[in-house]
């Protein structure tokens, strides 16, 4: 039977207890940080997150559908949040010409302005990251980077764009090798958010 994660007791003999424990404070400091940005704007935290969205994603993924899964959240929420931006002047539709139900969301200028009062949010985190060593980093990353792979794996997270579940990357030798580049990919080269990901069948 497995421990108790978050028993103090059970995190001092289990190390991989401590660091789920780790992760989980660090995500609040995302949410206290988005908050932050969220209270002096008027918008919600995930207003601001479907912005940053679509401010660096193609226009394939600027929909609700996709927006719902990239989120995990449901099409009402998501609906809920597009229609709030849409009305403040943030965000508008572009229709479809093959289907005019079928819609696009992308920036207005109001809207860049917005992403770009708010998209360094977590700042303070990447200035203590900053202080860490680089081999550290190195070995941080690698852990996290396949930590998000094997959690889309088992259902966990329902999109990633990580070269490690991408079709054009293969390994050489026990090293990551990207076919679409043409290279070896060092760790520090891995990459969490590709825009040329497509998802190895």
């Amino acid at each position: 039977m497995n421990s108790p994660l978050f028993d103090p007791n059970n995190q001092e003999t289990d190390l991989s207890n401590k660091i789920v424990a780790g992760l989980e404070r660090i995500s609040e400091a995302f949410k206290v940080l988005l908050w932050e940005k969220a209270k002096v704007l008027g918008l919600s935290p995930i207003q601001i997150q479907i912005l940053i969205f679509i401010a660096y994603h193609k226009i394939g993924f600027c929909n609700v559908t996709h927006l719902a899964k990239e989120f995990n959240l449901t099409k009402p929420t998501i609906s809920d949040a597009v229609r709030v931006l849409i009305n403040k002047g943030f965000i508008e539709k572009t229709v479809s010409t093959s289907d005019s139900r079928s819609y696009a969301i992308q920036l207005t200028n109001e809207g860049k302005h917005i992403v770009s009062e708010t998209e360094n949010f977590a700042l303070p985190i990447k200035t203590q990251l900053k202080k860490t060593d680089e081999s550290d980093l190195n070995t941080l990353f690698k852990t996290i980077s396949n930590l998000i792979y094997q959690l889309n794996k088992i259902g966990v997270l329902t999109v990633q764009r990580t070269c490690y579940a991408c079709k054009f990357h293969q390994k050489n030798q026990d090293k990551d090798y990207c076919n679409l580049l043409e290279k070896e990919l060092l760790n520090s080269e891995i990459r969490i958010d590709c825009a040329e990901f497509e998802e190895k069948i």
